[in-house]
C-alpha cells in the first residue's frame, strides 16, 4: 500500500488505538480525531466522553501522532437521535449503531477527514474491505466473536473506497496483546456496550426523558391481563427483564420466564408469552424496507443467509425483491424478529447490505390482536 495521510477515529478504546499504531508502523502519516457526539448530560455518570478523550489523547501521545477534538453533537442529534426517538415512539426498536455509522462515522467524520487532506479514514471496527478492481466488498472480521459487519451494512462504494479497518484481520486477543506489548494506557480498558456515543445507562429511565407513553395491559396468549406495562415504547420483542410479572404456578413451582411477543398499538396492549420457544416468538419470514446495498444494486434473488440481530448466527434464507421491499423466507423460524431492527444479508464472508425490518410472520399474535 502506498504511504498515505490517514485520519483515524480515536474513540479512547483499545481497537481504534491499535488501528492507529498499526498504520503508523506501516509508515503512513496518521492523524487522530476524537468525535464528541453527545452533550445533553455530558457531566453525568453515564456519558464518558471526557474520560474517553483523555484516554484517546494519551494513546496519541504514546503512538506519536496529533489528535483533534471534533464536535458532531448537532449532526448526531439531527441525523441519528431524532430518528431513534421517532422509531421508538412508533412502537419499533431501532438500531442506533447502524444509523450512527452511516450518518456520523462514515459521513460527517469522513467529510471532515477529507477536509484535513486525508486519503483514507480508519476505525477500530472488526470488518474488512476487499478491493476488486474498481469495486469494493465489505467482509466479516476474521474474529467471528467480534465481527461488526452487521453494523456497517449501509456503507456504500464511495465510503468503502476511503475506509480501512486495520484490526479486522486480527482477533481481539491479539489486539489486546499488541496494546499491552507497546504500552498503550488503555490496553485493558473494557469494551463499550451502550448506545452509540450515549453510553451504558438505565435505558427506560433514559427514554422517559424524551418520550411520554400511556400505560396499558399486558395480555397473555389467551387474552388475559397478567400485568400492566408502562408504555409500549419502553419494550422490545423478546425482552425478558423488567416486565414485573412472575410468581408461582397454581400447583407450585416457578413460572417459565415471560417474554414480550407483540405490541398492539391500536389497543395499547403488550402481548407476553411464557417460554423462550413459544410459537409467538418464531417468524418464518420477514419483509425489510429502506434497503441499502453495498454494491449499489441488490443481489440476485435466491438462497443467501441473514442476521436479524447482532451476534446471531447466519440463518439460511431465500431472498425475493419487489417494489423496494426485500422478503426473506427462512429455512428455520427466527426468534423474536423485531420491526425497526436491521436484517442484514450475507453470501459467505461478504456482507451484501440489508434493510430495516418492517413486518414479520407472527400469525397467532395477529389473530389475537384482531379478536
Amino acid at each position: 500500500m502506498p504511504k498515505m495521510r490517514i485520519v483515524v477515529g480515536l474513540s479512547g478504546g483499545v481497537d481504534s488505538a491499535v488501528s492507529a499504531w498499526l498504520l503508523k508502523r506501516q509508515g503512513h502519516e496518521v492523524v487522530g480525531v476524537f468525535m464528541k457526539n453527545w452533550e445533553d448530560d455530558d457531566a453525568g455518570e453515564y456519558c464518558s466522553s471526557n474520560a474517553d478523550f483523555v484516554d484517546a489523547a494519551a494513546v496519541a501521545d504514546v503512538i506519536g501522532i496529533e489528535i483533534e477534538h471534533v464536535n458532531f453533537a448537532a449532526e448526531y442529534k439531527d441525523r441519528v437521535f431524532a430518528e431513534f426517538l421517532r422509531e421508538y415512539a412508533a412502537g419499533r426498536t431501532p438500531n442506533p449503531d447502524v444509523l450512527c455509522n452511516a450518518e456520523i462515522k462514515f459521513k460527517a467524520f469522513l467529510d471532515h477527514a477529507l477536509r484535513l487532506g486525508a486519503q483514507k479514514i480508519a476505525t477500530g471496527h472488526y470488518a474488512r474491505v476487499r478491493e476488486l478492481g474498481a469495486r469494493f466488498e465489505l467482509l466479516k472480521g476474521l474474529d467471528p466473536a467480534k465481527d461488526q459487519s452487521y453494523f456497517l451494512h449501509r456503507l456504500n462504494q464511495a465510503q468503502l473506497a476511503r475506509t480501512l479497518f486495520p484490526v479486522g484481520e486480527l482477533r481481539k486477543t491479539e489486539v489486546r496483546r499488541i496494546a499491552a506489548e507497546i504500552g498503550l494506557p488503555n490496553a485493558k480498558k473494557k469494551d463499550s456496550t451502550g448506545i452509540c456515543f450515549i453510553g451504558e445507562r438505565p435505558f427506560r429511565e433514559f427514554l422517559e426523558r424524551y418520550l411520554s407513553d400511556d400505560a396499558g395491559p399486558m395480555l397473555d396468549e389467551h387474552g388475559r391481563e397478567v400485568g400492566r406495562h408502562v408504555g409500549l415504547s419502553f419494550y422490545t420483542l423478546g425482552q425478558r427483564q423488567g416486565l414485573g410479572i412472575g410468581g408461582l404456578r397454581a400447583g407450585g413451582g416457578e413460572h417459565a420466564p415471560w417474554y414480550v411477543a407483540h405490541k398492539d398499538l391500536q389497543r395499547n396492549a403488550l402481548h407476553v408469552v411464557q417460554g423462550h420457544g413459544h410459537p409467538w416468538l418464531q417468524s418464518s419470514w420477514l419483509e425489510a424496507e429502506d434497503l441499502s446495498w453495498v454494491a449499489g444494486a441488490p443481489p440476485a434473488p435466491g438462497p443467501l443467509a441473514a442476521k436479524t440481530r447482532y451476534r446471531q448466527a447466519d440463518a439460511p434464507c431465500v431472498l425475493s425483491l419487489a417494489q423496494g421491499v426485500a422478503r426473506l423466507e427462512f429455512a428455520t423460524p427466527q426468534w423474536a424478529v423485531t420491526p425497526g431492527q436491521s436484517a442484514v444479508l450475507y453470501d459467505g464472508e461478504r456482507c451484501l447490505g440489508g434493510g430495516v425490518i418492517a413486518r414479520c410472520a407472527v400469525p397467532a399474535v395477529r389473530a389475537m390482536a384482531r379478536a
